[in-house]
Parts: C-alpha cells; structure tokens; sequence
C-alpha cells in the first residue's frame, strides 16, 4: 500500500488522478496539495510513500520540489510539457507522465514502484569503500573518505581525489543514493561535495546562493535553495 500525495496547482487535474487512481487500490490519497510550499508541509508532517506532482506550477516547481522530496519517497511527474524529461529522470523520477494521462501508461508507471517502504533503512557506501578509478593510463583503488567531491558533466560524474580528477559513467542521482547525507551535501544540481572538505563558505555576489571553498582550493556553487542546508551542517546550537 502506498501512502499518496497529489500535488498540482488546478483542482481538476487533481480530480483526474484520483479518478484514474481507483483503478489502483494500492494507492491510497492521503493528502492533496495545490503549490510546491503546500506539498512540503504535507511531507513533513504526514507518512508519504509517493507523489504525484505537477511540474509548472506558481512558486515553486515540481523539480525544485522533487529535490527536497525526502530519500525513500518515491515520486511520479504529471505534466502537459515533455520538455522537462531529462531534468526528472535526473532527479530520479519513477516515471514521467504527459497529461491527459492514458490510464495504460499510469498502470505501467506504477509497475515500476519499488515496494512501500523498501528503503526505510538505506544501506550507504562505508567511508573505507573502495572505488576503482582511472587515472591516465593507471588504475587505481581511492576510498571514498579521500574523495572530496562529484561532479555531473553530462552523462558522466567527474570524481575529485588527491591523485587527481577521475570520471565515472554514473549520473549524480545515481550517486547520490549510495551516499550517506551525514558526510556528503548536495550543494546543486551538479554537484555534491564532502561536508568535511569545505574549509570556508562566502557569499555569492550573483544568485544570493553560497560558494563553498574546499580544503584543495576548489570553489563549489551552492544554489540558493541548498544554501540555508549547508549553513545548518555547520550549526550545533
């Protein structure tokens, strides 16, 4: 059974979805919302298994929402534009729907679900982890503690180390499952750093997000909405 939030700004798109989900009785509407602020309160203060959510809507959107969606809960984009695709699968959507949602495809969409609570508990990669990487025309085994940061260049990830940089045929949505949040941060879409590499935070003069200075000299892009979360990594009162 899954735990169901329908989030879309209009109400008959909403409708909709619930019409087509009691076909699916796995799937039970705990809680509806018409604004990515509203779909947040939800989440925090309701058990969600799955969301449905709209991409376009007023504030904010369905992939700045899907990238506060807490890990384990699995989501499912509706939208009328298929132009966001990419985006989605690279936050790790389930699947992506274009409205008017044929209910074949919303039947096969949920086929894909991993089973209610499967990831409660997250087996993340140990810190004494080895990785196998490339350096020129040498291999060699880096453990993950060393690696101060990954980087998403198209289809590939770019691994910093202190033997240099490397590259992964992974993307970062995929990496970042596997990475324990108490040691890594994602600070934007591109990238995710190691928390205890970042030496010194400053201001960014251009988007009011942050850059985090890494002990190696590195600047990373905080985006403004990862911003406040880093601050709060370094906050013990």
């Amino acid at each position: 059974m899954y735990n169901c939030l329908l989030v879309d700004d209009e109400r008959l798109a909403r409708s909709e979805l619930k019409r087509l989900l009691k076909a699916h009785p796995q799937c039970i509407i705990a809680a509806e919302a018409q604004s990515g602020e509203e779909a947040l309160q939800q989440l925090a203060h309701s058990k969600i298994d799955l969301v449905f959510l709209d991409i376009q809507m007023p504030g904010l959107t369905g992939l700045q929402l899907a990238e506060h969606i807490p890990p384990g809960t699995q989501f499912i984009f509706c939208t009328a534009f298929n132009s966001f695709a990419l985006d989605a699968f690279e936050l790790n959507a389930v699947d992506y729907l274009l409205k008017p949602i044929a209910p074949e495809r919303l039947a096969k969409a949920l086929q894909k679900l991993r089973p209610a609570n499967a990831d409660a508990a997250p087996h993340f990669l140990a810190e004494q982890h080895g990785i196998l990487l490339k350096f020129g025309d040498s291999q060699r085994v880096v453990k993950l503690n060393e690696i101060s940061r990954f980087e998403s260049i198209g289809n590939h990830a770019a691994v910093y180390t202190p033997y240099g940089k490397s590259f992964i045929h992974s993307s970062l949505a995929k990496i970042e499952q596997k990475l324990d949040p108490a040691l890594f941060f994602k600070a934007s879409r591109a990238d995710i750093v190691r928390i205890s590499a970042i030496s010194q935070i400053e201001p960014a003069i251009a988007d009011g997000g942050l850059i985090a200075v890494l002990q190696d000299g590195q600047q990373v892009d905080v985006s403004r909405r990862q911003a406040q979360q880093l601050k709060q990594q370094f906050s013990a009162f």
